[in-house]
Formats: C-alpha cells, sequence, structure tokens
C-alpha cells in the first residue's frame, strides 16, 4: 500500500520520500513500482524512471508537507508513528492515515495538532482503483479535510467524505461480508471457488470475497474484525473461528504465499 500511495503521488509530480522499518521493504516497494510504471508507459503513462526520480528512499521521518501512514492495522504502531510525525514535520503539515478501520480521532489525540490530522484511506491496487474514503477526526479542520479532497482529486482519485466510526463506510460493510463467507466455508455451504463464483458472477465483483481477503491479507482482516468488534461493542463483528485459524497457521493470503488459495 505505500508503495501504490507513493507511486500515485510521485506520478502527480510530487516529490515523495519512502520510509519503512522492515528491512528491505522500501527496496521491494521501488521494485514493484517500477514494474507497475512500465505497464503503465506502455498504455501512455510517463516513463518509470521520470516518475521514480521524485521518489527518495529515506531512513527516519523528514520534514515534508504531508504524512501518510500506511503501516499495519496496529493501534499502538500507528500512534507511535503520529508521536514522531508530530514532532518531525512542521506544524502546518498534515498528518493523515491510511488505516482501514482504526477510528483518526485516537490517532489526532497523540498529537499536538488534531485539526490536522485525517485518515486518507486508498484501496488495493493503489495505482488502479480510484476510491479515496477521507476520514474526519473529531477535531479536523475544514481547511485539511478540503485541502486533502482537493489532493486526491489531484492524484486522480475520487474521494467520499466518512466520519469517525470504527470501520468507516468501506471496511464496516466489507469486513462482514468477508467475514459470513468465511463462515459458510467454515459450516461446509460450499468450496472456496463455489463461493468466490457465486459472489463475482451474483453480484458483478471482480473478486471472490475469499480471494478479495487473501489479497487484503488475512491478519488485516482479522485486526479490522476486532476493531469493528471492540469500537462498535457487537460480538456479530467477531472473527470467524477458520478465519483466525488461518492466521496462527501463518497462513495470510498472497504475501505469504498461502490463504485460502495457494499462490
Amino acid at each position: 500500500m505505500g508503495g501504490g500511495i507513493a507511486q500515485v503521488v510521485a506520478a502527480s509530480g510530487r516529490r515523495v520520500s519512502l520510509l519503512d522499518a522492515e528491512p528491505g521493504a522500501v527496496e521491494r516497494g521501488l521494485e514493484t513500482m517500477r514494474k507497475s510504471l512500465t505497464r503503465l508507459a506502455e498504455k501512455g503513462g510517463p516513463p518509470a524512471d521520470e516518475v521514480l526520480a521524485r521518489v527518495e528512499p529515506v531512513d527516519e521521518l523528514v520534514p515534508a508537507d504531508l504524512m501518510i501512514e500506511a503501516v499495519v492495522e496496529d493501534a499502538e504502531v500507528k500512534e507511535d508513528v503520529f508521536r514522531r510525525a508530530d514532532r518531525t514535520l512542521p506544524a502546518e503539515a498534515i498528518l493523515a492515515s491510511n488505516t482501514s478501520s482504526i477510528p483518526i480521532t485516537s490517532l489526532a489525540g497523540v498529537t499536538q495538532r488534531p485539526d490536522r490530522v485525517i485518515g486518507m484511506h486508498f484501496f488495493n491496487p493503489v495505482p488502479v482503483l480510484e476510491l479515496v474514503e477521507v476520514v474526519r477526526g473529531r477535531e479536523t479542520s475544514d481547511e485539511t479535510a478540503d485541502g486533502i479532497i482537493e489532493l486526491a482529486r489531484e492524484l486522480g482519485k475520487t474521494p467520499a467524505v466518512a466520519n469517525d466510526f470504527p470501520g468507516f463506510v468501506s471496511n464496516r460493510i466489507l469486513m462482514p461480508y468477508i467475514n459470513e463467507a468465511v463462515y459458510a466455508l467454515q459450516d461446509g455451504v460450499a468450496d472456496v471457488d463455489a463461493i468466490d463464483t457465486i459472489a463475482k458472477l451474483g453480484f458483478a465483483h471482480p473478486l471472490g470475497p475469499l480471494a478479495l481477503a487473501d489479497l487484503i491479507g488475512l491478519d488485516t482482516c482479522v485486526a479490522i474484525m476486532k476493531v469493528l468488534q471492540n469500537g462498535l461493542g457487537d460480538d456479530k463483528y467477531a472473527p470467524a473461528p477458520l478465519l483466525e485459524t488461518y492466521v496462527e497457521q501463518g497462513k495470510l493470503g498472497r504475501k505469504s504465499g498461502e490463504g485460502f488459495y495457494i499462490y
């Protein structure tokens, strides 16, 4: 996600600093960006080298006009990033999170600039999918929201504004759908292929729910379901036991090579 976001921002003509604490992650991100940009260049997009020249790998947070955080879906990890960014970036800078479920207000609460903290939730694959879910925290200012909405449009995206509830709009709808598909598999209603085929052809979705879960990451699905369960106080959002079992077994989807499908 971070590499995809960096790609679309750099393709808009802006300079990007790319940071990841995991060794090798930035290099893998840059290689994925090069492959994506090369394909787009063949269809009339800008040359890959031209876009990549605007992306600078860094080893620590640096001053910037905007931070877009896309780390693991863990509140404590994200809060640590926001604390450090609040100390490093200029006072007028906006701090945005690509979180798919964690309340923006809680992230804003660890900073000295809650009016300049906002959710900027992209969708995977970022260079292809048009939506950016713009999430306003309790203290997000109109100026901050307007600026991020305009930026999303300049990136070629379509912004849609949501208020700050666990899961926002997208994952409050999507994750129970995926979770129910896992229950259908767990209960023996149908096999993986049948469940996904019925969803794709019956609902005109490009991916079935189980293939989509593999793309998102099963561990991320579990994390989001738990945010919904705890944040909304309703056990109907509890992750399906089979979903948790797969995660415990290290079957995380595409990123681990196996989930509901083998890659």
